[in-house]
Order: structure tokens, then sequence, then C-alpha cells
């Protein structure tokens, strides 16, 4: 099943906003629906497939025949940008200027590469497309131009498992809930839960340094990958062949994170781990955002680490977004700020580090709250972009963004981020909710993931969040914290990725794109900016 085409996930499961939710947006907010709702399918505009037929021939020979070419309408809007919200702003009003002129399905690492061989020689830009969950515009080609996007569907396979060293050996276009499936059929788990999770294939975790939400525990998925395979206009990539080597800089690095830009990634080898016996979620109250961010700093840094960390502002918890399973119910103004800890593994291990882990909580001034609040966590744990379209739905902008920074520097960059959001936002007439929770811990630093609703504005929406999310990645810049913790570089995040690598930096990558893909027809405008 594909995913709603102008909104996130499963359509059976999009659910409007209770009464009185759109009456507190409507009162707090000043949000009102807008007069126009989004377009249907049948009503969006498609222009005709600007392929030319000598390309149409070669890239049909590639893949084995015409049936893995396709240029209906439907499939094109299906491959149209991301789901950042605006690129559901865009799409929900039929603005489909980025489409694709084809959507091409490939069955293998050497039908990937006879394919970007085609594109180079016809300069035909392509876009690696796995689940099409990018939230940074990496589904868009930065340069105006016929582009094709290449959906890995097909290449769904377990390819091999080795339960003695603990690998498994999977394809790019394996969707999470496949992998797990696979794996579990064997007693292992991958362990690696976004929110994107459902959705959301092998490769494009790999491409874009994935962080799930249990990374306390099995930690990211840059960290699991053991080697990898990149097909590009020039040959193939290997990398890796041990789990750890000193021999010359470690070339997977240069794959990871680099969002299709360099190359395809065709197969990843990744370490498992053994289904866990149990698992258990607990919620905990502290007073204050900084008082439960001293104690997640001293569970990171001295232990026990429990599987999942993460904890919520002042805002968050009051609004209910620690549980989205429960938004509008009404928490209670003292709620303080809400943490969940979670444990994963043997029974053994989980008592003990629970056990453990409750009294560095309790030392630190947390107030144990029991399963429930991980219980509902756990079940509302990938909701939250539902939640998003049925505000859009409302006629409310609603859109994240997150980053991360050691821990002496995470008050100052939780404030930076919030002031420049809360200035930019109320300066344009429409002040916003601004929440925030940390959800991936180190033992030197954490991630801020904030939330940002407000009403939509008079004008232009898109334009109207991106004057936020522009002031945003300067305070990012300005305090220290890096442009992107786990949503990647894409479009939208380059021009301060560049100013964060430096020019030295960005020069280096400028020599790889152009070693790799001297045509430059690989995901134009991501990472760098096209020629």
């Amino acid at each position: 099943m594909d995913m709603l085409w102008s909104g996130w996930g499963d359509p059976a499961r999009a659910t409007p906003l209770p009464d009185t939710v759109i009456g507190l947006l409507r009162d707090l907010l000043g949000v009102t629906p807008r007069e126009a709702g989004p377009v249907t399918l049948e009503e969006v505009a498609v222009p005709e497939p600007r392929l030319a037929s000598a390309a149409h021939r070669a890239l049909a020979e590639a893949l084995g025949g015409e049936d893995h070419v396709r240029t209906d309408p439907e499939t094109r809007i299906r491959h149209t940008r991301g789901k950042s919200t605006p690129d559901l702003l865009r799409i929900r009003h039929g603005d489909i200027t980025d489409i694709p002129a084809a959507v091409l399905f490939p069955a293998g690492h050497d039908e990937v590469l006879a394919v970007l061989r085609v594109c180079a020689e016809q300069r035909l830009s392509v876009v690696p497309f796995g689940g099409g969950t990018s939230v940074v515009g990496g589904l868009a080609p930065g340069r105006q131009g016929t582009f094709v996007a290449l959906d890995l569907r097909r290449m769904d396979a377990l390819l091999a498992l080795d339960p003695v060293s603990r690998t498994a050996t999977l394809q790019p276009g394996l969707r999470a809930p496949q992998a797990e499936a696979l794996l579990a059929a064997h007693g292992f788990t991958l362990g690696h839960f976004p929110q994107s999770y459902e959705w959301a294939t092998i490769g494009g975790f790999a491409a874009t340094r994935s962080s799930g939400q249990a990374s306390a525990g099995y930690g990211r998925f840059d960290e699991m990958v053991l080697s990898l395979t990149l097909a590009t206009p020039e040959g193939t990539l290997d990398t890796g062949r041990a789990p750890r080597s000193a021999a010359g800089p470690d070339l997977r690095q240069l794959v990871l994170g680099s969002e299709g830009a360099f190359g395809v990634i065709t197969s990843v080898t990744v370490r498992i781990r053994p289904l866990p016996q149990a698992r258990l979620y607990e919620g905990w109250r502290f007073d204050s955002f900084e008082e439960g961010a001293a104690a997640l700093r001293r569970l990171a840094q001295d232990g026990p680490r429990p599987t999942v960390l993460r904890l919520s502002d002042e805002t968050e918890t009051l609004v209910g977004l620690a549980q989205p399973d429960a938004i509008g119910s009404g928490a209670p103004r003292s709620a303080g700020c809400t943490a969940v800890a979670g444990y994963e593994g043997t029974e053994e291990d989980t008592a003990y580090r629970r056990e453990r882990a409750a009294a560095v909580l309790r030392a630190c001034g947390g107030t144990p709250l029991g399963e429930g609040p991980g219980r509902r966590w756990v079940h509302g744990r990938y909701s939250a972009p539902y939640l998003r379209d049925s505000l859009l739905d409302a006629g409310a902008l609603a859109e994240t963004l997150e980053t991360a920074t050691f821990w002496s520097k995470i008050p100052g960059l939780y404030t930076a981020v919030r002031d420049a959001l809360t200035a930019t936002l109320t300066e344009a007439g429409t002040p916003p909710l601004v929440m925030c929770h940390i959800s991936h811990v180190y033992e030197n630093g954490a991630s801020l993931y904030f939330t940002v609703v407000s009403a939509q504005g008079d004008g232009d929406p898109v334009a109207h969040w991106t004057r936020a999310k522009h002031a945003a990645n300067e305070a990012i810049l300005a305090a220290g914290g890096t442009i992107s913790h786990h949503h990647g570089v894409g479009t939208d995040h380059r021009d301060w990725y560049l100013r964060e690598a430096g020019p030295l930096g960005a020069d280096a990558l400028r020599a790889v794109k152009r070693c790799l893909d001297p045509a430059g027809v690989l995901s134009p405008g991501v990472l760098l900016p096209a020629d």
C-alpha cells in the first residue's frame, strides 16, 4: 500500500481533531479554517511527461521492460516531493511543479547501475525514492529540468543473515516493518524505530543517518551499519569488510548521510540483536525541563542507560503531545515535565536496569508515574504525523525541526530556538505554541526536537513558515547546534549545512561528488548546490 498522496501514512488512520481542540486552536492561536480545502487527486492538473523517446527506450531496456518505467499521472504525483509541511501545503493545493517525468522500478544492483549510466549519458537527473518520508526537501531536485524518480520498492529482500556474527544484509527498498518481520522469523531485531518507522526504508535510514526512538539502547542507524554497497554512474563502491578497521579513513562515512547525492545504496549489512524477552515503559515527572534534562544526562553519562529515554518540556507535557493518542485530554497545569523511560532485553537485565535507573531518577527529583504514561507513549509513538494532517485540515500550521549539541549548550540552544520561532511568528501576526522534547541522548550531549503550531497567516503559508524556519536555523548555528540530528540536510538545510561544514569541508564534498557523479545527475541540489 502507498502512503496518502497528499498527507501522511494510511488514509484509514487519519482522524479529525476533537471539537475541544479546534476550539482551543481558535481561541488561543487564532486558527481559522481556510476557505479552500485540499484538492482531490483527480483535480490535480498533471503535465505531460517530458521524457525524450531515446531516454525512455534506454531506461526501459536497462530495467528489462516498459512495465518498470511508469509515466501515468497518479504514479508521478505519488513521487512528488516528500512529507514536510511545505511539501504537503503545496500538494494539497495542486502544486506539482516538482513532479518527475517518470518513475523507475529497478530489481537489483545491476539494474540501478544501468539506469545511472543512462541518466548520466542523457543528462537526466535522478532522485532515489524509498518510503517518501523526507521532511527536508530531499526528494525534489534543486534545479529546473526533467528528472526521474528511482523507486527501490522491488529491492526488498533479506539477502543474508549470520546468526553467529549477528549481522544481516538487507536491500534498500525494505520498509522497516518488513525488515523487522523478516528478522523476527530468525529471532532477531534491528531495534530501529523512528517516527517514520511504518513507511521509511532501510536505504533511507542509511542515506539520512536516521536515529530511532530506541537509540539510547540500540544506537543510531549509522552506528548499526557494518558495510554497504553504493551504485554510482562511475561504477560500484563497496565499503566495510570487518566490524572495525584501521585501513585508512572509513569510506562508509562518505555514504552514510549522503542522501542520494553520491550514489544509490543497493544493500546494507547491519548488526542485529536478539528479540527482547521483556519490554517495559514507564513515566516520570520532573518539576522543570532543566531538572529533567539533568536527570537524563546522569543516566546517559553514568548509567544505567534505558533503551528509550525521552523528556517533554512543560508546554509539550501540558498539551499532551508526550502521549499523542491523548491530545486534548487536558493535562493539569501542575503537570511539570513528563519523561518516558523504556527497557528492553532479557527479563533479568530489564529488571536490573529499571531498578538502578529508578534510583537515579528519584535522586534527581523525579516522581514515578507508573507504566500508564509509558504504555500510552508506545501506543501513540507513530501518531504525530497523522495529527499534523488533522491540524492542517483545521487551518493550523504545524511543523517540526530538530538539532543537537553538547550538554553544556543545551539550555542556551533550547532558549535560542524557542525565542527565534516565537518572535518571528508573533511578529507576523500568528503567535505560536512551541513545544520541545529530548529524545536521543549521548554521553556528551543530546538532541532537541521542536514542534510548532500556529495559525497559517493571511498570505502564503509556505512563505510564512519558511521565514520562521530560517530564523530557527540561524539561531541553531549561532547557539552551537548542528543543523540536523536525524532529519538530514536535503535542500532545506543545505545552505546552513555548508556553513557548518566550512569552505574547505564543502570543497571536499564537491570533490567527492565530481568523482562519483561527474555529470551531476544524482539528487541535484541535495547537500550541495546544483551546478
